[in-house]
Formats: structure tokens, C-alpha cells, sequence
């Protein structure tokens, strides 16, 4: 049930955000193991001229850059499934942009379960609740 914001480098594309959504969704599924029909990706852009790494814009540099920043409940998985999720997220923007410039980044937020949830209840009561209806 992660919540992934993106940003990239460009200009608005219905097309281009769907295929990120669908790629990210994807290797969010397979790398960290979180499931697709509760997975919200929300995408926003920048104009290439307003986005800097090493001090220059991305327009001057004439490269992409993305942004990928993740919640998940902490303690879900392990360092390796993190390394390996960054990677290939990197892998994938460059499949879908381009060249990606180095200083393009992704975050994973590991959160506590007491204070992460959707549809008004938290991950916590989630996992409790499972707990208690396994046991009965």
C-alpha cells in the first residue's frame, strides 16, 4: 500500500505518466513486494529549465531527471530488496526517459505501521486484525 510521489523533469505527458505509473507499479510489486491494487502513484512535472543538478539545469545539460520519493511500512523489507528496487527503478527511468542524469534520486521511507494506513485505518490495526482472525 505504498504511496510513490514522482517528479520529472519535462513537460506534462498522459502517455508518458501512465507508463511510468505501470513501470513503477510493476517494480514496486516485484522488488518490494507490495501489492498492485493498493499501490497510489501520483506524477508531477518541471520544466527542464527550472530543475538543477551539479549547478546547471537539466535543459542545459540536455538529460532527464526524475525524483522518486516511497512509503512503506518499516521492517517490510530487507536492505537488499531496497538496493535492488533502487536500482532497478534507476534502470527503468532510462528506459522511459532516456538518458537520466546521475543525480537522479529515490527515497524509500520506512514508516511505522501505527502511523501509515489508507481507507482510515492504519497498518497496524491492519496487521492486528489479520492476527486475530487467523487465531479465531
Amino acid at each position: 500500500m505504498p504511496i510513490i510521489n514522482i517528479a520529472i523533469a519535462g513537460w506534462a505527458d498522459p502517455d508518458l505518466s501512465a507508463r511510468i505509473a505501470a513501470s513503477v507499479t510493476e517494480l514496486t510489486r516485484v522488488h518490494l513486494r507490495k501489492d498492485p491494487t493498493v499501490t497510489a502513484v501520483a506524477i508531477s512535472y518541471i520544466d527542464p529549465q527550472h530543475w538543477f543538478a551539479g549547478g546547471k539545469s537539466i535543459a542545459s545539460q540536455q538529460t532527464n531527471s526524475f525524483w522518486l520519493d516511497i512509503k512503506v511500512v518499516d521492517g517490510t523489507n530487507t536492505k537488499q530488496e531496497l538496493a535492488s528496487y533502487i536500482g532497478a527503478i534507476f534502470a527503468g527511468f532510462e528506459g522511459l526517459l532516456g538518458k537520466v542524469h546521475t543525480e537522479s534520486y529515490v527515497l524509500v521511507h520506512e514508516v511505522s505501521a501505527a502511523a501509515y494506513g489508507y481507507g482510515g485505518e492504519t497498518q497496524e490495526f491492519r496487521f492486528i486484525s489479520g492476527k486475530l482472525q487467523a487465531a479465531a
